[in-house]
């Protein structure tokens, strides 16, 4: 898959993940369209950017996906790259009483259901192309849960079921399939977690820019690629590398 020359939609593009890889794929010569649901945010990311396109949207929302699909499709139909990184978190314990349920709804909604929603009323755009790409961005709790984040944990490793299954079933037909799972992140979405001692968003990007031009699918980033080799050989010692008790 080209890294350059791509007409590229990225969610949740203003900060943090989103908007290093905006800057990233910017600079290979792609034209990106952001989109977030902070307006000003948004706008503020817009202005720190060259040659790009933000358009307000909330991607949990089904209305306001099928607004942007048909924008997109009236005004970029060349587009052949869907970057799904808006997410949703919550830190807490399960054990607290803090409407688990609730939360675990929420990111649900974000981090999966919005996911798979915009997919496919932005595939038959993207089949259309001569290369394209779904890159969806989950997690290194994907592969191990951390007990912070129990739930968004949850819906990182329903993302990535997901992932395996769009991809064999795309296999054959334009559309490569790219899960970004990247681990803790020095972004202003991970500070409650300790995210000040995460990697910075740059270093995901430029993985990511890497693996695209290699065509690797799945993309560990940084300390997810140890913990994935960790949990094939000694699954209770990845959930401990994972986790602690206070």
């Amino acid at each position: 898959m080209n890294s350059s020359k791509n007409t590229v939609l990225i969610t949740g593009g203003s900060a943090g993940i989103g908007f290093a890889l905006a800057q990233a794929l910017i600079a290979q010569g792609n034209q990106v369209i952001i989109t977030g649901r902070n307006k000003e945010r948004l706008e503020q990311a817009a202005a720190r950017l060259q040659h790009v396109t933000a358009i307000q949207s909330n991607s949990a929302d089904p209305q306001a996906a099928q607004a942007l699909a048909t924008r997109l499709q009236q005004e970029f139909p060349q587009l052949n790259m869907v970057i799904n990184n808006a997410g949703h978190a919550y830190a807490y314990d399960l054990a607290g009483g803090q409407d688990a349920a609730g939360k675990a709804e929420a990111e649900m909604l974000t981090n999966y259901i919005a996911v798979i929603r915009l997919n496919e009323l932005l595939l038959p755009l993207l089949l259309q192309q001569e290369q394209a790409a779904i890159v969806n961005v989950s997690s290194i709790t994907a592969f191990v849960p951390g007990n912070r984040v129990s739930t968004y944990s949850a819906s990182k490793a329903a993302l990535h079921s997901y992932s395996q299954s769009l991809r064999f079933s795309l296999a054959g037909t334009p559309v490569k399939v790219f899960e970004l799972m990247p681990p803790l992140v020095n972004t202003d979405f991970s500070q409650e977690i300790g995210g000040a001692n995460g990697i910075q968003p740059s270093v995901v990007a430029d993985d990511l820019l890497q693996a695209l031009q290699e065509d690797r699918f799945e993309i560990h980033t940084g300390a997810t690629a140890h913990i994935y080799e960790l949990l094939r050989t000694a699954p209770d010692a990845a959930f401990d590398a994972m986790n602690t008790r206070a």
